[in-house]
């Protein structure tokens, strides 16, 4: 026995397991669960010593595998991880772990790449093809699309919400690729977030193949739990601080990068606190305040951080069934932005730092600087920020909080063609599922 673990459905009391590449090849479970680990792996000692990120993917990626799968699944991870994630100090005790140098500039680079080349060899052992089926709110469907395309055994269609993405994650969303087609919706993101879910169960699409790269898919979740080590050890070593002391700050939409973070922990990462920052779509931060019932999620609001505008965040059920009664690994906060005070985080973060940041690292800076004020024992821990994209994809957001300020442009977004979506669909089920039978049945 090699102490991989197995996986079973949120919402399947017989707990009857799958292996980690079923949990994979399916994304979601037959009854409409997300897959959780029956138990979850340690890391191996001497991983504080660890001072190269090829090294930290090892380390946490290979317990989650048997021991005859695990040399592949780790190295087709560092052939993806292929770019740098740098640590960048901000004064008072601060820093972002730079996740956005991947090839769409997005912390989803890190798991879109590496899923994809898992799921590859998967089918490719068995002969088989799939579809994968993608709600995004904006630097998800990119990742994936740039991370899929081309692989012969996948097709990708991504759902976006028509209007409520930036116009570069629209660009971006819809450059031609091998294989990926790209779906505007006419809703908000959680109407394609039900309209992907429902589709990986409809039995009409079976004959699809279909399968998911949301973080739904717990393909999405190792990869980048291998940073959520990375950047704490980077920190700890430089400020001359101990692991145990460092407070992560999460910018949060549909909870699966926080999900990461903890399986992180869960696996011995030693945290004082996780920090989970959202925009004006507050359920969870009220929930950890005991303000709302888990299942009352409202409406999804959008806002200037638009990637993290979801209403029912889908890995919510995935943390509830990992630790019932929020009995987490560490403690988590929460902390809720709204625009106003997004912009002003923008500001603030050039006028003290000399950086300029996206929206969504605005909100966790912002989340920290608050609660800094709300907890002594955060306002004196040293805090590592998630900066989840590049500010060039936010041109418009970045001028309002800057104005005639030279923002940070990037060459690889200037020379993207114009948007074009494959086919702009209602949101309902019919609509959607009419369309992947004639184009791709």
């Amino acid at each position: 026995m090699s102490g991989a673990p197995a996986f079973v459905s949120t919402r399947d009391p017989s707990r009857r397991a799958v292996t980690f590449e079923q949990a994979l090849r399916h994304g979601l479970a037959p009854d409409g669960g997300l897959y959780v680990p029956t138990s979850v792996p340690a890391l191996p000692a001497g991983w504080r010593a660890l001072d190269r990120w090829p090294q930290v993917v090892e380390a946490v990626l290979r317990p989650w595998f048997p021991a005859e799968a695990a040399n592949a699944a780790v190295e087709a991870a560092q052939q993806a991880l292929d770019f740098p994630v740098p640590l960048r100090e901000l004064g008072a005790r601060r820093a972002l772990l730079e996740l956005h140098h991947g090839p769409t500039l997005a912390f989803k680079d890190v798991a879109a790449r590496t899923m994809a080349r898992w799921l590859g060899t998967i089918l490719r052992a068995g002969g088989e093809t799939a579809t994968v089926l993608v709600a995004t709110s904006g630097d998800t469907g990119s990742a994936v699309a740039d991370g899929f395309a081309g692989v012969p055994e996948l097709r990708v269609v991504v759902l976006y919400p028509a209007g409520r993405v930036s116009p570069v994650q629209e660009r971006q969303l819809t450059v031609p690729r091998e294989g990926v087609y790209p779906l505007a919706i006419e809703g908000d993101f959680d109407d394609c977030q039900r309209l992907a879910k429902r589709a990986l169960v409809d039995p009409a699409l079976a004959g699809l193949q279909l399968t998911s790269a949301n973080s739904i898919n717990l393909g999405r979740l190792l990869p980048q739990a291998t940073y959520h080590v990375w950047g704490v050890l980077q920190l700890a070593r430089s400020l001359a601080v101990a692991p145990e002391e460092v407070v992560s700050v999460v910018p949060s939409g549909n909870l699966g990068n926080l999900a990461a973070g903890l399986l992180a922990a869960g696996m011995g990462l030693p945290l004082a606190a996780f920090v989970a920052a959202h925009n004006a779509n507050d359920h969870f931060p009220r929930l950890l305040r005991g303000e709302v019932d888990a299942d009352a999620a409202p409406a999804t609001i959008a806002t200037l951080s638009n990637a993290m505008d979801v209403g029912a965040p889908s890995n919510l059920e995935r943390l509830l069934a990992l630790f019932p009664e929020g009995r987490y690994p560490v403690p988590v906060l929460g902390a809720s932005i709204d625009d106003r005070a997004t912009l002003a985080s923008i500001t603030r973060t050039w006028r003290e730092d000399g950086v300029v940041v996206c929206p969504h690292t605005a909100v966790g800076l912002a989340a920290l600087r608050r609660l800094r004020a709300a907890h002594r024992d955060v306002a004196r821990a040293p805090a590592l920020v998630l900066a989840t994209a590049h500010p060039a994809k936010f041109p418009e957001v970045v001028e309002r909080a800057l104005p005639g300020v030279a923002a940070a442009r990037h060459p690889r977004l200037e020379r993207l063609p114009p948007a074009r979506p494959l086919a702009r669909l209602a949101a309902d089920e019919p609509t959607l599922r009419r369309w992947l039978l004639a184009q791709l049945g």
